[in-house]
């Protein structure tokens, strides 16, 4: 039986946070206007006679992905008009770039599924408007013109990802850069960022481009991998059965699990692209473009290496907290407030503070928790004031209330570590005599068992005891029983 490998390139649009749209003064923040269509006017409604003027927010943040892209930024570049028809496209075409775009020729280096690093040449990076929405009813659409012509930038890679696996860590990287620029909020369920799949199966080991679809409008990572798995085996199945792929445009059908066709795929032909007549050319002046350079923040890749170098992380530890500009911050704050290891404060940040954001389904922006609070709860950790369980109570009364002393927490729940040997030998004399059979057990060489008294003494002195002082202490009774 034939093996298929497929070949998977992404177009990803990113709606660009500026204020006003890509050719009008109108608002860009569509999501906080009043209501449905208030934030227009005659151009992005596309009435006769209506001039469009470029949005030089939106140039500038389209040279800055193009660079961290790897990108050449082409210093003469035109607008074309993309002509199609829609209830969305109220001009009946959209702005957009087709021969000389902003941006082209990059790349941007991603882990594979087998975490080997792998190179995807991004194709081009290119300005254009977003459309209008609409909601569907049971015999009619309604239109809401409010984010027609917000900027929104394309980003096309080549067909270079050959697993999902390897779609995703694309995707991901590309949204955190996004962040990292502050040129996009990566909020998904809001579709500022969406995904667009073009999946085609071949022979493994060919070197042939076979008939692609494209998936279009995907909303979530989940949606990106769900959909393309689906498509990859739904192709792989028309092969094997001796047919053809047929090149079109599908939807995802999130609660089924399938991809639908929606239209044959249109060609650039197709869209009838000719120049924009009433934009001229768009000439950057290089004086600009190294400005902008000098604008790039540390972007992820950098920080990841650095948090190896400096803070003597393993990759994965890095790669977590580089994840998000803001995880990453936090982190250093808290580094700098602490005097406990990088590796202690990472476990807390993976363990139960992350634990804390996905179950409350919080981003870390939304959560006050001072870093020097955050430390400081840390340090009394490591220096043995209170125990790791301890500090996990006083870490979630912190992230409820809002902040909060951790000192004073402490102090008002009673969860100061004990170190004191006498009552501690208290509670092990009456754990042990009241458990004969895990004693007995212990004694006959089940040496696991002493995990499970650990426990009872954790529970009897309420997590105030101090675990290394408990377990000596627990030994040293067991023993005595021995002869």
């Amino acid at each position: 039986m034939t093996q298929y490998e497929p070949v998977i390139g992404l177009e990803i649009h990113a709606e660009l946070q500026t204020n006003s749209k890509m050719f009008c003064s109108c608002s860009a923040d569509y999501s906080n206007a009043p209501e449905p269509n208030t934030f227009i006017c005659p151009v992005c409604t596309g009435l006769p006679g209506a001039m469009p003027v470029l949005n030089k927010k939106a140039i500038e943040q389209a040279i800055l992905v193009g660079l961290s892209l790897n990108c050449s930024i082409n210093e003469f570049n035109t607008f074309a008009r993309k002509n199609y028809f829609y209830p969305d496209l109220p001009k009946g075409y959209q702005i957009s770039q087709y021969d000389l775009p902003i941006a082209s020729k990059g790349f941007l280096d991603i882990l594979d599924d087998t975490e080997s690093p792998m190179r995807v040449v991004v194709r081009r990076v290119h300005l254009e408007e977003d459309t209008a929405k609409l909601s569907h009813e049971k015999n009619y659409a309604l239109v809401d013109f409010n984010r027609a012509g917000v900027p929104l930038l394309e980003i096309v890679s080549e067909p270079d990802m050959r697993t999902v696996e390897a779609a995703l860590s694309y995707a991901t990287k590309i949204r955190a850069i996004l962040r990292y620029l502050r040129v996009n909020s990566g909020d998904m369920e809001k579709g500022v960022l969406r995904f667009e799949a073009n999946v085609s199966v071949r022979p493994s080991g060919s070197s042939e481009l076979r008939t692609r679809t494209e998936i279009k409008n995907l909303n979530s990572f989940r949606a990106l991998t769900r959909a393309s798995a689906y498509e990859i085996e739904r192709q792989i199945k028309v092969y094997e059965n001796g047919g053809e792929v047929v090149q079109e445009t599908l939807g995802w059908d999130e609660a089924h699990g399938v991809t639908v066709s929606q239209r044959g795929k249109e060609d650039a032909h197709d869209y009838r692209y000719f120049p924009e007549p009433d934009l001229p050319p768009l000439q950057l002046e290089r004086t600009w473009i190294d400005d902008i350079k000098n604008q790039l923040p540390e972007l992820p890749d950098a920080k990841t290496a650095r948090f190896i170098s400096d803070f003597k992380l393993t990759p994965s530890e890095a790669h977590l907290l580089t994840s998000e500009q803001t995880l990453a911050s936090y982190f250093e704050s808290i580094v700098a407030n602490s005097k406990s290891s990088t590796k202690t404060i990472h476990s807390w940040i993976a363990g139960e503070f992350m634990r804390y954001m996905n179950d409350s389904g919080l981003a870390l922006e939304e959560i006050n928790l001072p870093a020097e609070k955050f430390a400081q709860l840390i340090d009394m950790v490591t220096d043995k004031t209170i125990s790791g369980n301890s500090g996990k109570i006083v870490l979630n009364e912190m992230l409820k209330s809002g902040g909060g002393d951790p000192q004073e927490i402490v102090k008002v729940k009673n969860l100061a570590q004990v170190s004191d040997t006498g009552f501690i030998q208290e509670a092990i004399e009456k754990i042990l005599s009241d458990n004969p059979k895990e004693v007995e057990q212990f004694l006959a060489g089940k040496e696991t068992i002493i995990q499970w008294l650990m426990g009872q003494v954790a529970r009897a002195t309420k997590g105030k005891a101090d675990p290394n002082v408990a377990k000596e202490l627990l030994v040293k009774a067991l023993e005595e029983r021995r002869k």
